[in-house]
């Protein structure tokens, strides 16, 4: 393995976890914000599986990445490039919530649906944007076995959690 190639999983470990770092941080002020507004805290059972699922999911393909010694070629490209295109979708949605976006999920009582910026195109676009971290993490690195079980775990995952905003936000489920 080249020396470039050998430090491809490190970078993404940093990218990765240095983006989820100022994302936690964020995270938690607004949850102060909103709990000073009044928000509710919606009791939700899947937030405890994704603070772990999450982390360790990406820890697992970059740990598949490293001991493959992943090559950099279009696959890798492409594979950034989804990755990136996740984040952007992402971090879309985030700035369309503002103080709204957390970790958690709070109803703060009389605030509108949002339904502007990335919200008229896609309705959950925070976690569409997170499909697209999970798919390319696990093409960049090269990581088929912990990528698909990563993809497949946390997805289940991200579909309860919909289930219990929609509920929390009175939304019916879409046919």
């Amino acid at each position: 393995m080249t020396e470039p190639e050998s430090l491809q999983p490190l970078l993404a470990l940093l990218v990765v976890f240095g983006t989820m770092g100022l994302e936690a941080l964020r995270s938690a002020a607004n949850e102060r914000r909103l709990l000073d507004q009044g928000a509710r805290v919606v009791p939700d059972a899947s937030y405890p599986w994704m603070q772990v699922a999450y982390p360790a999911g990406f820890l697992g393909v970059c740990l598949e990445g490293w001991w493959r010694g992943a090559p950099w070629d279009t696959v890798g490209a492409l594979g950034l490039s989804i990755f990136l295109l996740g984040k952007a979708i992402k971090y879309a949605a985030i700035l369309t919530l503002g103080v709204r976006w957390s970790f958690r999920v709070l109803v703060l009582p009389g605030a509108p649906l949002v339904t502007r910026g990335i919200y008229r195109l896609i309705r959950h676009p925070n976690y569409v944007g997170v499909a697209g971290e999970v798919i390319g993490i696990a093409l960049w690195m090269r990581a088929p076995n912990t990528g698909t079980l990563f993809g497949v775990m946390f997805g289940l995952i991200l579909l309860w959690r919909i289930r219990i905003e929609e509920r929390a936000l009175g939304l019916a489920p879409r046919a």
